[in-house]
């Protein structure tokens, strides 16, 4: 799959679940559990012990329409082996240029994380696919609207306070997808291994952003 082919599907969806977890064991319930909910795009954060290796072993058990990401992305060497392990997308929760580059160079989505215009605009210019705006929760919806006056064809991606209830008020505001984490994989239900909650959240999720979508 291309990067394009990628980018393309991120933009369809609209979601991303975003996973942080203290066990690698636990990740391929989750993700099938995010996969009944109707989500496609699972971005795997490299707090996760043993990231790397869960990308690996997920890109070849994991359904042939879901597409695996890497996050927490911090450096270029990092997000070499995450790409070569099966990774499709790679988000960081800041803007490295060498990061951005070393995507581009191997046909990847990149999405780096920005907080200011500047960053943004740097981060856009520098070939990003899309701007994570992180942590979109302390800057509000509006601040999506503000930055699309000036600079209307950034494509904007928030996390960090984007909910399962909210995430339809992003894409409402102008946001290409949301990046949604601890709203959607609870960690209590993922203690106790009750997977029936994330994908109860997950097709809460999906659903509310079709009804955007529709004008519902």
């Amino acid at each position: 799959m291309s990067r394009e082919e990628t980018f393309r599907i991120i933009e369809v969806e609209k979601a991303i679940a975003v996973i942080r977890l203290r066990e690698k064991e636990k990740l391929l319930a989750v993700v099938e559990a995010l996969v009944a909910g109707g989500i496609r795009c699972v971005e795997i954060t490299m707090t996760v012990p043993g990231a790397i290796e869960a990308i690996a072993e997920l890109d070849g058990c994991v359904e042939n329409n879901v597409v695996l990401g890497a996050g927490t992305v911090l450096d270029a060497a990092t997000a070499s082996r995450a790409i070569e392990a099966g990774a499709r997308f790679i988000v960081s929760p800041v803007f490295m240029r060498e990061v951005v580059q070393k995507c581009i160079e191997q046909n990847t989505v990149v999405i780096p994380g920005c907080f200011t215009p500047t960053e943004i605009h740097a981060a856009w210019k520098s070939g990003a696919d899309a701007v994570k705006v992180f942590p979109a929760g302390l800057l509000g919806a509006s601040f999506l609207r503000n930055i699309h006056g000036p600079l209307p064809g950034v494509k904007l991606v928030p996390t960090g306070g984007v909910t399962v209830e909210n995430a339809a008020a992003w894409i409402e505001a102008g946001a290409t997808a949301v990046a949604v984490g601890t709203d959607l994989v609870d960690r209590n239900a993922v203690e106790r291994a009750d997977y029936r909650i994330i994908t109860e959240r997950a097709f809460r999720l999906v659903s509310s952003l079709k009804d955007q979508a529709s004008g519902k």
